[in-house]
């Protein structure tokens, strides 16, 4: 069996990491533009219930499909080199 041809998997690290750093980021960052958008902003960071709530997993599930499927990996698969 050839295994030179076969594409390398990544490293189960630089994958969990990968999530792990997207999921912080998105939450973040959708979190903080939501709350700045539907009035749910705090001093700390944000304080989200309800709709605003259902809104950002939503969107954070959505960025994990979108970019996976159709854009070839996450922002930090990319950066990790993890895809």
């Amino acid at each position: 069996m050839d295994t030179a041809n076969q594409p390398q998997r990544p490293s189960t690290w630089r994958v969990v990491l990968a999530f792990i750093l997207d999921f912080f980021m998105v939450f973040w960052v959708f979190g903080l533009l939501i709350a700045r958008i539907f009035g749910g902003a705090t001093e700390g960071g944000f304080n989200l219930t309800g709709g605003p709530a259902i809104l950002l997993f939503a969107l954070m599930i959505g960025y994990f499909v979108i970019c996976n499927r159709y854009l070839g990996g996450t922002i930090w698969k990319r950066i990790l080199k993890a895809r």
